[in-house]
């Protein structure tokens, strides 16, 4: 973005040639300034192509008092600027649970990227600032972070849910706190504060009225400098991501890595090894571990026997070794659909009027696994129970407890196996279930 302080600012970092972008809009000082350069850049954008749209996306948490009235200044404000608007209201039933900074952010995120595909937005522009980057970078420091840590936030980056690819942007990265204050009092913008903004019990406010302020003074443009170290950061990373590939050629296994492969580079490269764990962890978009985490685990791989099984609890989710292989378990939350076929096709499916008949009169549902269920998924092949069928398949036994598919009492469908062959056929309207997991 060129400078605030100019009357007519561009935002060369955001994608003002898309069709729709989306902005996430809090009410606060920020978001109010990142709404005012957007609309001034997407109208002159708009001379030469009109179809441009930007929808304004607001998120209520419903975690301080005037929530309600921040809902309300957003709604009007996206009016008078002549935007789309649509929000989302976040509950948090049990607020004294775990930290209630990164639950409402990790929320956020979901929220607002179920909101882009829901409008069909590709670009969503964050309102994050320079004094923001400071802070994160600080927060990350204090943690003991590495690299990636300490690289801060991106100013673009890709992210997919359920197929629809989103590119989250922070155009005013660049921008320090008092920057976006100049543009807001030149331009006479409004905005809402947030009284927790002002608590020093949260560590991000500590650092950013206790901490940052005093840095500042020990040394002039601390908050730019710590930005810069970011940026070589990253670019730091970005090479020690490609090392990690080439280490990975004979280790990574889709997104899996094979550990007697994986023990031969920790014996002979201990720091490539942990490198590489690292860049595994982010291809299966989980968070780093601590030092000692990591430690404890080269401890427990280089401990366990041949075809013995480990599991690990990370980030969440669990982490498996079986078949001496490394894996992160897959969340078995989501949904079954139904998927027309096209009357063309010569796909096999369920027919859709008994399918739609069962729905009325409400004879579909999903089961958990009992055991001793049986289903022929092949044409003359007998019934198999599903214990025969998961073995046949090598499938792990963290992933066997899988979802049914029943209609009118008959086990239609498993998860990850295949559907009841004998309820197949290939002629009139069809369509096939299947179980789609949430991210």
């Amino acid at each position: 973005m060129a400078s605030l302080r100019k009357s007519k600012p561009s935002l060369k970092a955001a994608p003002v040639a898309a069709r729709k972008i989306g902005l996430a809009l809090s009410g606060g000082l920020d978001s109010v300034v990142l709404l005012d350069t957007v609309c001034k850049g997407v109208q002159a954008s708009n001379l030469q192509d009109p179809s441009i749209e930007v929808w304004v996306f607001h998120i209520h948490h419903g975690l301080q008092k005037p929530a309600d009235q921040w809902l309300e200044f957003c709604e009007k404000l996206a009016k008078k600027y002549h935007v789309h608007f649509d929000f989302r209201l976040l509950h948090f039933a049990d607020q004294s649970q775990g930290n209630i900074e990164a639950r409402a952010r990790a929320e956020r995120y979901d929220a607002l990227i179920d909101l882009c595909r829901e409008h069909e937005v590709e670009d969503l522009l964050l309102a994050h600032h320079q004094n923001d980057q400071a802070e994160t970078i600080l927060l990350q420091l204090l943690r003991g972070s590495g690299v990636a840590g300490l690289s801060g936030m991106p100013l673009g980056r890709s992210m997919s849910k359920e197929g629809h690819s989103i590119t989250l942007w922070r155009p005013l990265l660049n921008n320090s706190k008092a920057e976006l204050e100049a543009y807001a009092k030149e331009h006479r913008l409004k905005w809402v504060e947030d009284p927790s903004n002002q608590n020093t019990r949260y560590r991000r406010n500590a650092l950013r009225k206790v901490i940052i302020p005093r840095l500042e003074k020990i040394q002039p443009g601390a908050i730019s400098n710590l930005a810069r170290s970011a940026d070589l950061l990253a670019q730091s990373q970005v090479l020690l991501d490609r090392l990690a590939r080439q280490d990975a050629k004979n280790i990574l296994q889709g997104d899996n890595l094979k550990l007697s492969p994986l023990l031969a580079l920790a014996q002979a490269d201990k720091a490539a090894a942990n490198n590489l764990m690292r860049y595994w962890l982010k291809l299966n978009n989980l968070g780093m571990p601590s030092q000692d985490r990591l430690e404890s685990w080269w401890k427990d791989l280089m401990s366990v026997k041949p075809d013995s099984s480990l599991e690990w609890q990370h980030d969440g989710v669990s982490i498996y070794l079986w078949r001496s292989i490394l894996q992160v378990a897959n969340s078995n939350a989501g949904q079954w659909i139904f998927k027309s076929l096209p009357l063309r096709s010569k796909a096999l499916g369920l027919s859709l009027t008994w399918v739609h008949r069962a729905q009325e009169q409400g004879l579909i549902e999903e089961r958990l696994r009992q055991g001793a269920e049986k289903i022929q998924i092949k044409l003359n092949t007998p019934r198999k129970t599903l214990k025969n069928l998961f073995q046949e398949s090598g499938t792990p036994p963290w992933e066997r407890q899988a979802p049914l598919l029943y209609i009118n009492d008959e086990l239609i469908a498993v998860a990850g196996v295949g559907v009841s062959y004998p309820h197949l056929t290939s002629t009139g309207k069809r369509v096939i279930p299947e179980w789609i997991v949430k991210p």
